[in-house]
């Protein structure tokens, strides 16, 4: 048995029955299978498309991993990385087999340094138990999938009690709820039929390879007839679900959200443009007001490294009054999160289009994919406002006297606002290429995929 997993195994779809979820029908054919040692792989296609897969049988001798297993994991990998296609990994495993000693250890380090070298895309489906080294396995991948009853750790609950007193159950120590909240899963699955459904529509929007190679193309379709603008609420104080601005602006108006319960003031995800998978990170007022902190930022890094890698274009939508203040962001070292964004951008060189709907202030603007990282195009809708900060900050900084003095500190900041704060300023000096109605972004963006396509 494993050396860390110490929780009951309970029923679930074989291995064989997840691969055949996952592929169409008819198509899946086996590979090792004389080898079995409780792992299944073979090659298939999804949606028409060439993809290799491997599952374990989390009956076999406990879930445990032994070498035999691994070498059938780490071969499978390597070959997708060969044939340049996507691998779907449906880990069930309480780590190391015990009584293979460090021979166990050495199969999953031959896992993971085939994963660390591959260059497709690498997704994993837990729908069961994922303990000790099977959970790395996830963790190194591009995406992961769990199921509602599925849970991931290092350590189990009963360990933990043993060494630390502390009395956890499964789910609350490593539970979707806690994975999917902390960014180490990025999709929830209801069941086993729906972590497949969401595992087939997510490779829709991802290429073969790193670079782009073999990107699925769909057919152009014209998005919702709707106006992204009228998303935006009159007043600027009221917050509004920016996806709903994504979703006017794709093909029939379809955003497929990843990590959607991580970092909810930065929202992340896929749609399309003319046919073309672009990937979208924007700014959500409806959480914390927009503003950026440390989670949001190393989300937003996560992403763009994650795009840029597999030469996916970028939409970025930015609305946020700057980075959240206090002692707190400090700690959880906001400063090492931002410049990990700053320098995602700044090294991504796919197209990036960023535009600016409400507002973008201080380093949140610098952040969010400005001209001077390197942004392919900067468009900003007409009633956007761009500055170091908000008008009432600023005139208390640089007013403060006047206002201490009984000056009316309203009217100054609305006339620090009038002064210095419209898009037009930014974009007459150029830190803006264009501010356009809200219904011609959708063009705009288009145009700029379709010049990198030249």
């Amino acid at each position: 048995m494993s050396a860390v997993f110490d929780v009951g195994l309970e029923h679930h779809l074989a291995a064989r029955a997840r691969l055949e979820l996952l592929f169409d029908a008819g198509t899946f054919r086996p590979i090792r299978s004389a080898v079995g040692d409780g792992v299944l792989s073979g090659s298939g296609r999804v949606q028409g498309r060439a993809v290799v897969a491997w599952a374990q049988d989390g009956s076999f001798k406990g879930g445990s991993l032994g070498t035999a297993g691994g070498e059938t994991i780490a071969r499978t990998i390597e070959r997708a990385d060969a044939l340049g296609v996507p691998v779907v990994g449906f880990p069930h495993s309480g780590g190391a087999r015990l009584q293979e000693g460090v021979a166990a250890l050495t199969a999953y380090a031959a896992i993971f340094r085939a994963q660390s070298v591959a260059t497709v895309p690498m997704i994993s489906v837990v729908s069961g138990p994922c303990a000790g080294g099977a959970a790395y396995s996830p963790a190194l991948g591009d995406f992961v999938i769990m199921t509602a009853d599925a849970f991931m750790f290092l350590t189990g609950p009963k360990i933990i009690e043993r060494v630390t007193r502390e009395v956890i159950s499964a789910a609350d120590l490593g539970g979707p709820k806690v994975q999917g909240a902390n960014g180490v899963a990025q999709l929830v699955a209801r069941d086993d039929v729906h972590a497949a459904e969401l595992t087939r529509e997510l490779l829709t929007y991802l290429p073969d390879r790193v670079g782009g190679a073999g990107a699925p193309l769909a057919p152009p379709a014209a998005p919702p007839e709707q106006d992204p603008g009228d998303v935006l609420p009159e007043c600027d104080r009221r917050v509004y679900d920016v996806r709903e601005v994504a979703m006017r602006l794709t093909d029939r108006g379809g955003f497929f959200e990843v990590a959607p319960r991580w970092a909810r003031n930065l929202v992340v995800g896929f749609g399309r443009i003319e046919g073309r998978s672009v990937g979208v990170i924007a700014n959500q007022p409806k959480h914390l007001g927009g503003c950026l902190d440390a989670d949001a930022a190393e989300k937003g890094a996560w992403f763009v490294d994650l795009c840029d890698r597999f030469g996916i274009p970028l939409v970025v939508l930015a609305d946020t009054p700057g980075f959240l203040p206090g002692a707190k962001q400090e700690q959880a070292a906001v400063l090492r999160h931002g410049a990990s964004l700053l320098r995602a951008f700044g090294r991504a060189t796919v197209p990036r289009v960023t535009v600016t709907l409400r507002q973008a202030y201080g380093g949140a603007h610098i952040v969010m994919n400005s001209r001077d990282l390197g942004a392919t195009l900067t468009l900003a809708w007409p009633n956007a406002r761009i500055g170091v900060m908000g008008a009432r900050q600023a005139v208390e900084l640089v007013r403060r006297r006047e206002i201490e003095a009984g000056a009316d500190a309203v009217a100054l900041a609305d006339a620090y606002e009038a002064e210095h704060l419209p898009v037009r300023v930014a974009a007459a000096a150029g830190f803006v290429d264009e501010v356009i109605a809200p219904s011609e972004t959708r063009d705009r963006i288009a145009h700029v995929l379709e010049l990198a396509k030249t």
